[in-house]
């Protein structure tokens, strides 16, 4: 855990509850932060000058240099982001969390970010009204940048390229440990689910040649439904460390198929794409796109990553519990069959 230092978190607390204070005690619980970053929650009693006691929360995340395939310099991005002024972008029913200090330790390459603690819905209690609503607001905040083109979002040099997507599902198909089991005779995978995986790879120019032909947006790359909180009709984003340019519909495939409720995934698919579409079709005109390839999106994006975690599930644990995970990751790529099996007219919004 990082090291909090009293005038920091003064300073930090003054900014937050627009008040002078003399002194504060604090606590600390750690968060679910991902594998990359140490998320704390700080509590605690900040005393005032004018007398009185204000409780608080406050999320400080520490970051340390990693490296990232194919995006070496993710690890500071939020960093850049909070610095920057790409918290005018937001609106008020879509944001990220606002922030209260940002520090770069250069030496030991390393950030911290001090910012709102935000309470609401969140992970698989997110109901499928919430999912609707949620896309609806991506495809607008996406819409709106792609049609404005501000120039906050010109003047950001530290984002992700648009070919990473096209990278990892590369980097993945050349793994001969996952690429060669779903064509082994000792593939344990229902048949179905490896020839759906492997047409995806057979066609895969083709499939890249529709694809990049979708519009350019800003993507969070980590839209998936851990960094998404619902409350008050509003939806706030956290983890911006992946974002970059990418294509359109991205990451409708993060909110559909990356840990999210299994049993609901065919019905959340079929109510957040066109609620997608609507939001960004405020902004600009995609008509005469017949073809939003968020399915490929799915499949290129988490095929192989399902099949790795199933390959590698249960390590050291017991078997009825190997067979669970199993289980689990066999029923994800059995509803993205069902997905594909469906087609849905993305355009019919009304």
């Amino acid at each position: 855990m990082s090291e909090i230092k009293a005038e920091t978190l003064t300073q930090v607390l003054i900014k937050m509850l627009g008040t002078k204070i003399i002194c504060t005690d604090f606590q600390t619980k750690p968060l679910h932060g991902g594998t990359v970053g140490d998320v704390q929650l700080v509590t605690g009693n900040a005393k005032t000058t004018a007398g009185g006691t204000l409780p608080y929360k406050i999320v400080l995340k520490t970051q340390k240099k990693f490296e990232r395939y194919s995006d070496p310099d993710s690890w500071r991005r939020e960093y850049d982001f909070y610095k920057s002024n790409f918290g005018v972008l937001f609106s008020e029913s879509f944001r990220w969390p606002e922030c209260y200090h940002v520090e770069m330790n250069e030496e030991e390459n390393e950030t911290q970010i001090w910012m709102e603690y935000i309470d609401g819905i969140s992970g698989l209690d997110l109901t499928s009204d919430m999912y609707e609503r949620v896309a609806e607001e991506l495809g607008r905040f996406q819409g709106k940048l792609y049609a404005e083109q501000p120039v906050v979002l010109q003047n950001l040099t530290n984002l992700g390229k648009v070919d990473y997507m096209k990278n990892f599902y590369l980097h993945y198909r050349s793994w001969n440990r996952v690429y060669d089991y779903i064509r082994s005779d000792d593939c344990e995978i229902p048949k179905h689910i490896c020839k759906m995986l492997i047409d995806i790879d057979e066609n895969a120019d083709e499939i890249f040649n529709r694809i990049e032909k979708l519009p350019i947006v800003l993507c969070h790359r980590d839209f998936w439904v851990a960094n998404i909180f619902y409350s008050d009709g509003k939806t706030i984003l956290i983890d911006w460390d992946t974002t970059g340019w990418g294509y359109l519909g991205e990451d409708m495939a993060s909110l559909i198929a990356d840990e999210a409720d299994i049993e609901n995934m065919v019905e959340y698919y079929h109510r957040s794409i066109p609620a997608y579409y609507k939001g960004f079709s405020e902004y600009a005109d995609i008509s005469h796109i017949t073809d939003n390839c968020v399915y490929e999106l799915i499949l290129l994006m988490f095929g192989y990553r399902l099949v790795e975690w199933y390959m590698d599930a249960g390590s050291g644990n017991t078997l009825q519990e190997t067979d669970d995970e199993r289980t689990l990751h066999i029923h994800t790529l059995q509803k993205i069959f069902e997905i594909g099996n469906v087609m849905i007219d993305f355009n019919g919004y009304a």
